[in-house]
């Protein structure tokens, strides 16, 4: 990596992190997207940080993971 670069972090590597940080395993939030799939990625995520009391990079991965499933 080159210096000052930040390693490039996809969604699947927040898992972890998410799930021991607030209790619930990823498909608990994956669920409640799906019924909003039809709304914004931010708006999805603003969701999560105002309702569920997420911080916002969780909240991106979380919005974010599906697709990048879906790509992979």
């Amino acid at each position: 990596m080159a210096p000052g670069r930040w390693p490039v972090m996809r969604p699947a590597s927040y898992v972890p992190s998410i799930e021991k940080a607030h209790g619930k395993p990823v498909a608990h939030w994956l669920r409640g997207l799906d019924a909003m799939k039809e709304r914004k990625h931010m708006e999805q995520a603003a969701h999560l940080e105002e309702a569920h009391k997420l911080g916002h990079g969780y909240a991106t991965a979380l919005v974010a993971y599906p697709r990048a499933q879906r790509q992979a």
